[in-house]
């Protein structure tokens, strides 16, 4: 029988009524769900079709679901070895008597093996049908499939990602809306989209991130309208629906409520309202609502969850019993007690006293670099010493804020030959649209000038050439001066940018670069862009500097050219070997790395501006970084290491204020 912690054997073991269960990291609460879910069947009598188990993703579900049929065929082998013992004793009896009486021993030992062969059978098949009957699933399977048996809806209804997108490009082209990366635009109005949803947010009171109000609205509007007509549901309206559909039919959500009457819920910090709202209509009137989460983890308020709820669930719950899992069975001493200091300065969270169940081990180490070259060089020569120790380079991973952080350790850990995996899609800083329009300049001032290339950068800052004027397959600038030849501020304009192609020639990588963003204006026109899109200038910002941070490491064009392909070609080759490999140092954000842990763990980048975010400003903003930050840093199990570099893109840098926090 295993032994568990006075806390994790509370939870385990509580029954009836509303429950909240906050789990620190590496504090077991997928031991302590399906515990509970054993104890529910096994030793209360609870009809295993009646419990529900709700997770947010997937992968997570399924992983929950065979740890559950794990533990009960654990009970079918601890029947198997009471059988061998009746069989054993069978055998003994026999062996132990004389001649005379050997004929009933051996009866009476076969008759006991032959019993316990039939118990051991039936147990099998106890907790075979058990385990099958307990419903393990997302928020979303869940709700799609009570709204299946209301509306008949079938996986057919649900619609398609790339549907999803078409929909709203037709609606960016129909407003004619002038937009430089179209992908990003698509992608950051389908998560607001999302929001509006999920936050049952009344759209006239709804401020768009990426373009105007009435834009939004339109591109909203058009959105549901192409969804309805062509009966499709994305995963919000299954939320939506479903509570729509309890709310104006009390009929089918008591038959679920009678369905459903011991309801648990995994990584409750990452719920959002409307998830909420349904999860506590599901539960009513028994409120056998058993939560485990831990506030200090909630990451995804850009998904619309909020710790506010899991904070608020004692207010909604006053009879509701509080269990803190606060025994880390993951990290050191060291690793527990600094990231505790870390979260301990925000004030919306539960206190928690944690404490490292595995003893002492190394101290945090902060890093600090003289720039960026020298941090990944650095962390490239500490991974080859902890392999050379004995660690496997899968027992490593790297951690930082957003995607474009990793760039110039992508590249070191490629020219080192260590092989990496990614849990995200490898990012190529050349590829991005802003890229393509100063590499564009470069490419004409060395004399390509077909149309489609001076198309990129014609209007790039805006001198209102119109495509009409670029005429021919290869632009030729005098007939393009004749076009404008009766407007004379035009033909100057135009007679400038050939002047910038020229003094662009004979220049190195660098040096191009701050000509066409300063001279040439192409930084003032990404601030304009920003500006139109709502965007924070400094993001589009990050992609010149590093493209001129790149830039700066080549002598010639021809040199920096010759890296962008072979960079591209090992980024393919790279994303072909993780689809039949998952070996090498995991590189991944913060928050993909979320529910995972390895023995060593780097944070790259603690700088001011990168995490924190330079985004964040709102308080409730720089919590979430912080939680953020605590998420990474307890990750790790022996050893962790926090990096920042003094100076990047030739600024000084200042370390992050994270930093300055868990050392105080």
């Amino acid at each position: 029988m295993r032994e568990f912690h006075p806390s994790q054997k509370e939870a385990i073991e509580h029954k009836d009524g509303p429950m909240m269960v906050l789990a620190g990291p590496g504090s077991g609460k997928t031991t302590v769900i399906t515990h509970r879910v054993k104890h529910l069947v096994e030793n209360c009598g609870v009809d295993p079709s009646s419990i529900l188990v709700i997770t947010f993703t997937r992968a997570a579900a399924r992983e929950m679901q065979e740890r559950f049929e794990k533990l009960m065929e654990e009970d079918v082998g601890s029947a198997a070895d009471a059988s061998g013992s009746a069989q054993k004793a069978g055998e003994a009896l026999q062996a132990g008597n004389s001649a005379l009486t050997s004929g009933s021993a051996q009866k009476a030992g076969g008759t006991l093996q032959a019993g316990s062969d039939a118990a051991r059978a039936r147990r099998r098949q106890q907790m075979s049908r058990a385990a099958s009957r307990v419903s393990f699933g997302t928020f979303h399977s869940i709700f799609f499939t009570i709204l299946k048996y209301a509306y008949r809806y079938q996986a057919s209804n649900i619609v398609r990602e790339e549907q999803r997108t078409r929909f709203v490009r037709e609606m960016v082209e129909k407003l004619k809306l002038e937009i430089e990366d179209e992908h990003e635009f698509i992608s950051s109005v389908l998560g607001e989209i999302s929001f509006v949803k999920s936050e049952m947010v009344d759209l006239s009171h709804y401020y768009s991130q990426n373009c105007s109000e009435e834009m939004f609205k339109e591109i909203y509007a058009g959105y549901e309208e192409r969804m309805r007509r062509a009966n499709l549901l994305d995963f919000d309206d299954m939320l939506v629906m479903c509570h729509e559909l309890f709310t104006k039919r009390p009929d089918i959500l008591a038959a679920w409520q009678k369905k459903f009457r011991y309801i648990l819920v995994d990584e409750f910090q990452d719920i959002n309202k409307v998830q909420y709202e349904i999860v506590r209509m599901l539960a009513r009137p028994e409120d056998n609502l058993f939560i485990v989460g831990d506030d200090d983890q909630s990451v995804y308020r850009f998904r619309g969850s909020k710790p506010e709820i899991m904070l608020g669930f004692p207010k909604d719950y006053p009879e509701a019993k509080t269990v803190l899992l606060g025994v880390n069975y993951r990290s050191t001493v060291e690793i527990v007690e600094t990231a505790s200091r870390l979260i301990r300065h925000n004030q919306k969270r539960y206190d928690k006293k944690l404490e490292a169940a595995r003893g002492h081990g190394r101290p945090v180490i902060t890093c600090v670099s003289a720039d960026a070259q020298a941090e990944t060089l650095r962390i490239v020569d500490e991974i080859k010493g902890y392999v050379q120790a004995g660690y496997r380079l899968e027992d490593i991973a790297i951690l930082y804020r957003t995607n474009l952080n990793p760039r110039l350790m992508i590249e070191k850990l490629m020219e080192f030959n260590i092989p990496f995996t990614m849990k995200d899609s490898l990012p190529n800083l050349y590829d991005h649209w802003i890229s393509k329009n100063v590499l564009a300049y470069i490419k004409a001032a060395r004399g390509d000038l077909s149309r489609g290339n001076i198309l990129q950068i014609i209007n790039r800052p805006n001198r209102y050439i119109s495509r009409d004027a670029l005429e021919d397959a290869a632009v030729v600038w005098d007939r393009v001066e004749s076009f404008y030849q009766d407007k004379r501020w035009m033909v100057e304009r135009i007679e400038q940018l050939r002047y910038d192609l020229m003094m662009l020639k004979p220049m190195p990588p660098a040096a191009a670069v701050n000509y066409i963003r300063k001279a040439v204006g192409y930084d003032d026109y990404i601030k304009e862009y920003a500006l139109y899109r709502r965007l924070k200038p400094e993001e589009l910002m990050e992609t010149l500097d590093q493209l001129q941070e790149s830039a700066a490491n080549y002598k010639t064009m021809e040199a920096w050219f010759d890296h962008m392909e072979d960079y591209r070609k090992r980024l393919q080759e790279q994303a072909q070997a993780q689809r039949t490999a998952h070996e090498g140092v995991s590189l991944m954000t913060m928050h993909g790395s979320k529910g995972l842990e390895f023995s060593v763990v780097y944070i790259l980048d603690a700088n001011e501006g990168i995490t924190p975010h330079r985004k964040a400003v709102l308080n409730a903003d720089l919590e979430e970084e912080r939680r953020m930050f605590y998420v990474a840093m307890t990750r790790a199990k022996d050893r962790l290491h926090v990096c920042w570099a003094k100076e990047r893109y030739g600024k000084k840098q200042k370390v992050s204020r994270f930093v300055e926090e868990y050392l105080t």
